[in-house]
């Protein structure tokens, strides 16, 4: 006797329903059109590229969205100016941040096109939160320069915006007092962070609201609107500096030793203060880490090494950004066998993305033996001319903004690329459905 139970009607009709939903979903978002906007109970994962920098656009399943970096380099740094760096997409009738900017405002829900619910920087590096350069644009305010994220923040209010120091700045180091320490008339770093300081004081006389990201925390980011509708989403604040979640409740260990004011090799760099975090929506796990390191260099402290200790808080994964853009000081062995992730993300701008080590470890079966896509936001042909025929093996597609769209619930989601080199941005390709992990277990 077969004792399992129909479904009753009700339930049958939304099962219906939401298996034709799933079923079109690949059919609506076609190559050569617009991409099909955000519902509510999506989450869109947008990686864009404007060829300066990191910028990452969420929206959660509840209309809640979010910023993640906002780059900017000096346009007119030597290392810009070569065949070493992509050129500005999708043109430069615009400023990157403008892009950025117009970006947002194409994908944001419609109610949310006017604000950011929050925006984070990863570290304070210019690929990453902005450069001041000559004759970069003033705010009408006059406050503050427009580059990178304060660019972004003058067009689109930020509610809360989230970095590692706020509000002292004191890690490792005082930064405040280690550049006034310079007594230089002024380096291009350090106008651009106290330009950065200029608009936070100035935005918050418009109502922004300005923290240091919190790691371990499930509550600091969250929706805002409908949150009770999407139990199974939350963001876990893995990382800030050298405080790294331990994979248990909200409980955090410093990873990093004391440092000595006096001695620079005790010093945490910058990039290894990066942010960390996953957004997590049922089954669906996301990683994305700034400029996080794990390949110690010859007389480097083992400490160097956050991707481990961030790796094993966190265990397998869905998606997962490159950390360091594929630098070859990231994406270590130990992260790469256990994140386990089926797609990778690269948002890359110069020729040493990926490292060619790297980009072995990332498609070797030896590390992890399940099938994985890769995806770049922006590959040179310096890349394809050194590292040879790999790029081409490994890399489902190496141009474009690419959108990660999570499916009611999170157990399905596709990848879609949008093409940067027109204003439009229509869809250039469609991947999946991929099935998140759990979700088959």
């Amino acid at each position: 006797m077969n004792t399992c139970m129909l479904p009753g009607k009700n339930t049958f009709a939304t099962f219906l329903v939401l298996l034709f939903f799933y079923q079109s979903i690949a059919q609506v978002v076609e190559p050569g059109k617009a991409l099909p906007a955000w519902q509510e109970g999506f989450l869109d994962l947008h990686h864009i590229n404007t060829g300066r920098g990191n910028a990452a656009y969420y929206i959660f399943p509840d209309g809640t969205t979010m910023l993640f970096d906002a780059g900017e380099m000096n346009p007119a740094d030597d290392r810009v100016l070569t065949p070493r760096n992509s050129v500005i997409r999708p043109d430069n009738s615009k400023h990157p941040y403008e892009w950025i900017a117009h970006y947002i405002q194409q994908a944001a829900p419609k109610s949310h096109k006017a604000v950011l619910d929050y925006a984070a920087i990863s570290h304070f590096h210019d690929d990453h939160f902005g450069s001041m350069y000559p004759n970069t644009p003033v705010a009408a305010s006059a406050r503050y320069a427009l580059t990178g994220i304060t660019g972004v923040g003058d067009i689109i209010p930020i509610k809360t915006l989230l970095d590692r120091g706020y509000p002292d700045y004191c890690i490792p180091v005082d930064l405040k007092k280690l550049l006034a320490s310079y007594k230089s008339e002024g380096t291009f770093y350090e106008k651009s962070f106290y330009n950065y300081l200029d608009f936070i004081k100035a935005q918050q006389a418009n109502g922004l609201k300005a923290a240091r990201f919190k790691a371990g925390s499930k509550e600091q980011i969250k929706m805002l609107y409908q949150p009770q509708k999407f139990p199974g989403f939350y963001v876990q604040n893995v990382k800030v500096n050298g405080d790294i979640w331990t994979g248990k409740d909200s409980s955090t260990l410093q990873h990093f030793p004391p440092v000595d004011t006096a001695n620079r090799k005790t010093w945490p760099d910058e990039n290894s203060l990066s942010l960390v975090f996953t957004i997590n929506y049922g089954p669906f796990v996301y990683y994305t880490g700034g400029d996080c390191g794990g390949n110690i260099f010859y007389g480097d402290a083992p400490w160097r090494d956050v991707e481990t200790p961030v790796a094993k808080a966190i265990g397998e994964v869905d998606v997962a950004t490159l950390d360091h853009h594929g630098n070859r000081d990231a994406v270590n062995e130990f992260q790469v066998k256990t994140f386990k992730p089926k797609v990778w993300i690269e948002q890359v701008w110069s020729a040493d993305h990926p490292g060619h080590e790297v980009l072995i470890r990332l498609t070797t079966k030896h590390l992890y033996s399940e099938e994985r896509d890769l995806f770049a936001t922006n590959m040179l042909d310096a890349n394809k001319y050194v590292i040879g025929p790999l790029i081409d093996r490994s890399y489902k597609s190496t141009q474009g903004h690419i959108v990660v769209r999570v499916l009611p619930g999170g157990k399905e989601y596709y990848i879609i690329i949008l093409d940067d080199s027109r204003k439009d941005m229509p869809v250039k390709q469609v991947f999946g459905p991929y099935l998140s992990k759990k979700g088959t277990q």
